[in-house]
C-alpha cells in the first residue's frame, strides 16, 4: 500500500501562518489524522487539529502527498514554517468540524457530558465524521459527529438496544450530528473468524425481526426488492465486519435505512473471502427462517447482491452531491464502480 506524506496548511489563533511539510506518517489512510496531529505537535510545539483535505496525489484514500489545512491550538513554532498558500475559509456543503473552530467546539460539548482525565485525541476525520478519542477515569469515550445525511445514529442505537443492548455501543449523551459512545472492548474484525458469524448474525436477524412489525424509523431508500417472505425492517447499511468488534457490538449505525434485511448479508458478503460466504448464507438464512418459516431466505440473498450495490451506488452519489469540492476525491468514481458490480451479479 503506498504511502503517505503530510503537508499541512497551518491557521493559528493570530491568523494563517504557514506551511510544514512534506513529512511522512504512519499510516496510509487520508482521514487518519491522529499521527498527523501527532507529528505536528513535535514541529510546531503545539496541540493541532486537522480540519480537512484540501488535495492530494493518492487514490482511492490512501496514499500519496495530502494536504490537509490545519488549525493550531496555540502559536505555533514559525521556524519550522514555510510560505504557502492561505486556505478558503468557506466553501459549499462544507462540515462544521471542518471549519476553524469546529473541533475545540465538539470537544467543548462532549465536556457538557463527560470530565476528560487527558487530552482530547483526533482520530480521523472527513466528510463523512468526525472522531475523537476522550480518556476518562473509566475509561476512552468516543466522540462522534456525523453529515447531516446520516442517520441519527444515536436514536438508531436505542431501538436496537431495546431488543439487544449488548449489540450496539452504549449512548453516554446526543445531540443534533454528534454523541458520545462508551468504549466497545476489542478489536475491528476485518477477518471475522466463523464463531463470531455464527453468533453476531443471528443476533443482529433477531434484532431485526422483533422490529419487523413496528412503525419504521427511518426512511427508505430508492432500490426496491421482492419480500421473499420476509419483512422490512430496521437495516444496518454498512454491515462489513470492519464495523464489529471481537466484543460483538456493532458500530457504525449512520447509513441504518428501512429496508429489506437481505441487504445487510449481502455487505457482508462483499466484504469478506469467499471461503466464509457459504457459512455466512447458511447462518443468515437458518436465523431468518427461524423467525419467518414461510420464507426463503436464500433466494432473497441471490437478488439482494445487486441490489446492495445499486444501494451503495445511490449512497456514494448522495455523498457527492452533499460534501465540498476538495473532498470529493474520497468518493469520486464510486458510483459507477458500484454499478459496474451490480451488473456483474446479474450476468
Amino acid at each position: 500500500m503506498q504511502e503517505r506524506s503530510v503537508i499541512a496548511l497551518v491557521s493559528a489563533p493570530s491568523g494563517f501562518a504557514g506551511a510544514v511539510g512534506p513529512f511522512p506518517v504512519e499510516t496510509p489512510w487520508w482521514n487518519h489524522v491522529e499521527p498527523v496531529n501527532a507529528a505536528l505537535e513535535e514541529l510546531l510545539g503545539v496541540r493541532t487539529s486537522v480540519l480537512r483535505l484540501i488535495s492530494t496525489t493518492g487514490r482511492q484514500a490512501h496514499g500519496g502527498t495530502v494536504t490537509y489545512h490545519v488549525e493550531a491550538h496555540g502559536e505555533p513554532d514559525r521556524t519550522a514554517l514555510h510560505p504557502g498558500e492561505r486556505p478558503s475559509c468557506d466553501a459549499p456543503h462544507r462540515m462544521q468540524w471542518a471549519r476553524l473552530g469546529g473541533p475545540c467546539e465538539l470537544v467543548e460539548w462532549a465536556e457538557g457530558h463527560i470530565t476528560r482525565t487527558g487530552p482530547a485525541v483526533q482520530v480521523r476525520t472527513w466528510n463523512l465524521a468526525s472522531i475523537h478519542r476522550l480518556p476518562t477515569a473509566a475509561g476512552p469515550v468516543w466522540l462522534k459527529a456525523v453529515a447531516p445525511f446520516a442517520a441519527d445514529e444515536a436514536a438508531v442505537i436505542g431501538v436496537v438496544a431495546a431488543h439487544d443492548p449488548a449489540l450496539v455501543p452504549e449512548v453516554l449523551a446526543s445531540g443534533p450530528g454528534r454523541l458520545l459512545l462508551a468504549d466497545a472492548p476489542g478489536e475491528d474484525c476485518w477477518d471475522p473468524s466463523p464463531e463470531l458469524i455464527r453468533s453476531v448474525v443471528p443476533r443482529l436477524v433477531a434484532a431485526q425481526a422483533a422490529l419487523a412489525d413496528t412503525k419504521p424509523v427511518l426512511g427508505r431508500r430508492p432500490v426496491p426488492m421482492p419480500s421473499f417472505g420476509l419483512p422490512d425492517t430496521l437495516v444496518h447499511g454498512d454491515f462489513h465486519p470492519g464495523n464489529w468488534r471481537t466484543s460483538e457490538v456493532v458500530l457504525d449505525w449512520a447509513d441504518a435505512l428501512w429496508g429489506h434485511p437481505s441487504i445487510d448479508a449481502a455487505r457482508l458478503i462483499e466484504y469478506t473471502d469467499a471461503h466464509l460466504h457459504p457459512l455466512i448464507v447458511d447462518v443468515w438464512a437458518g436465523a431468518w427462517r427461524e423467525h419467518f418459516p414461510k420464507s426463503d431466505p436464500v433466494a432473497a440473498l441471490k437478488v439482494a447482491r445487486p441490489a446492495a450495490r445499486l444501494l451503495n451506488a445511490v449512497r456514494y452519489q448522495e455523498f457527492l452531491d452533499n460534501i465540498e469540492d476538495s473532498e470529493r476525491v474520497y468518493h469520486e468514481g464510486d458510483p459507477a464502480e458500484e454499478l459496474r458490480a451490480a451488473l456483474s451479479l446479474t450476468g
